[in-house]
This record gives C-alpha cells, structure tokens and sequence, in this order.
C-alpha cells in the first residue's frame, strides 16, 4: 500500500507589494495635470527669457563682428568670424575716458548724497514718532511715482537763473533728486525689518542713541544699503534726459548716455563702433550687480519682511 503524494509546495514570497491600480491611476493622472499646467509657463517663460536676452546678445554681437556680416542683407546669427577692432575704435574715440570719468563723478556722488541723507530720513521715519510722519512718507511716495519728465523744463529753468548749466555738481544733484525718493522708501523697508529692542539693548548697555546704531543696527543694514546703492547706481548711470538738456555749450561735461547719443555722428554709419561702446558702458553697471548678487538679493529679502 503506498502512501498519498505529498502536495506541491508554493514558493513563498514575503511582504509582496498590493497593487492598487486606483491609486496608482490618480497619481498618474495628478502627474500629468501638473505637466499641463508647467509646459504653458514653462513656454512663456522661455519666450520672455528670448525676447529679453536677444538685445543684449545681437548688441554684442554686432561689436564682435566684422563690417561685412554687420552691413548684409542677410542676418548672421552666428558669425564664423569675430573682432576686437571695433571696441578699440571705441576705446579710442575722442572724449570716451574724459565722459566715462564724467559719468562715473556723477554716479558715485548721487548715490552717495542719497545714502546719507536718505538713511537719516529713513531712520526718523522707521524709528521716530512725530507729528506729520505719515503725510511725510506719503509725500515720498508720491515723489517715487512721479512722472520725472514734467520737471525738465522746470530744471533747466532753475539751472540757468541759477548759473548752474554745463556743470556736473548740477547734473549731479538732479541724479541725486531722482534716486532720493527711492532710497527712502527702500531703506524704512529695511530699517523697519531690523527690531528697536536690539538698540533698546545696546542703550541699556551705555551706548547713546547714534552708538547703538553705529553698532547694532548698520551692520545689520549692510545688504539693504548694498541693494539699494545698486539700483541707485543704475539710475544715475542711465540718466540721458537731464544730462542732455543741461549739459549743452560745454560738450566735455558730458555723460556717457549724451555721447553715445551723437557717437553714430562721429563714425557715421560705425554701427559695429556704437555697439562696442554700447557694451562698455552697461559693463560695469553687469560686474557689479554680478559681485553683488548674493547681497543684493539677501537684502531684497529682507527689506520685505515689513513695509
């Protein structure tokens, strides 16, 4: 008599996944929803990325190539050839070190006007209570909102009774009129952002009102004053309407901006000459927002803690 067989053995698998295809067919269906929505913005964002960069890159691109792909008729993208001999036509153009200086005077003394007074009235807004503080700040914003263009002739006005025409000081003030509203308010953003009890402290501590900011406060305020000399930089730097209209008989007070103005007059139909200069002069303006970028935007965000 011989014994049952013994039943096949079943491999054993452990913890074995449970397929839910419900679940699964939602995660699906999430992940392709999301790709709808980020194709669209990732499109338009591609789009206004070109449009914004194609002026630049055809800018210097007409300075690095030769006069015989600039004057085709057909456009080169992508030139086979480059050169150097139109930014030394540049370089060595009348007047090109002399209105350079001129534009970097009037740059550095704008901002720096703004900075000291703008920071004593951004102080006493953001940590001073006093009658009429907020019909103050109002003002100011309006001042910031103001279309600038309504006071060229009121200026010009100004500068020739005054006897300030053709001299950089007068260009210089206006610069500094322009960035002044900005600085103001961009400063109380960020000396509001930075907490009174930490100079409450260094005064419990013996420090007087003007040491514990000295101490406390402006270094903390470092990235905003960065931010906001940057941006003041490029105002002043960019600045034509004003130094156009007040820089007039004395052509070697001039600007940067006035003189590529009249630089196409100078070398005719040079356009490879206008673009190199073009280049150098928002060169320096693109360095230093380049070695300042990690400030700056440490103090843009900052400054937007509180208004």
């Amino acid at each position: 008599m011989t014994a049952p067989a013994a039943p096949p053995l079943l491999p054993v698998t452990k913890n074995a996944p449970t397929a839910v295809p419900g679940k699964r067919a939602r995660g699906n269906a999430a992940r392709k929803r999301r790709l709808a929505r980020s194709v669209p913005r990732g499109i338009a964002a591609a789009v206004v990325f070109v449009l914004s960069v194609f002026p630049v890159y055809w800018m210097v691109l007409t300075a690095l190539k030769p006069n015989a792909q600039i004057q085709s008729e057909t456009p080169v993208f992508f030139p086979t050839s480059l050169t150097f001999d139109h930014f030394s036509d540049a370089v060595h153009a009348d007047g090109f070190w002399g209105f350079w200086r001129n534009s970097l005077l009037v740059t550095a003394g704008s901002v720096l006007l703004a900075l000291v007074v703008a920071l004593a009235a951004a102080y006493a807004v953001a940590r001073l209570r006093w009658r009429g503080r907020r019909a103050f700040i109002l003002l100011v914003f309006v001042a910031q909102v103001a279309p600038w263009e309504a006071l060229l002739i009121p200026m010009y006005i100004i500068a020739r009774d005054a006897g300030m025409l053709d001299r950089l000081s007068m260009l210089t003030l206006v610069s500094f009129m322009l960035t002044l509203p900005f600085t103001v308010v961009t400063l109380r953003s960020f000396l509001s952002g930075i907490p009174p009890e930490l100079e409450e402290a260094a005064q419990v501590d013996g420090c007087t009102r003007a040491a514990a900011f000295r101490r406390v406060t402006l270094p903390l305020l470092a990235p905003g004053l960065l931010a906001t000399s940057l941006f003041g930089c490029i105002t002043a730097w960019n600045e034509f309407a004003f130094a156009n209209m007040l820089i007039i008989k004395n052509q070697d007070d001039r600007t940067l901006p006035v003189w590529l103005s009249s630089f196409s007059n100078v070398f005719g139909t040079d356009w490879g000459a206008t673009m190199a200069a073009s280049t150098l002069f928002a060169l320096p303006v693109l360095v230093l927002f380049l070695v300042l970028q990690r400030r700056v935007g440490a103090g843009l965000t900052s400054g937007a803690v509180k208004g």
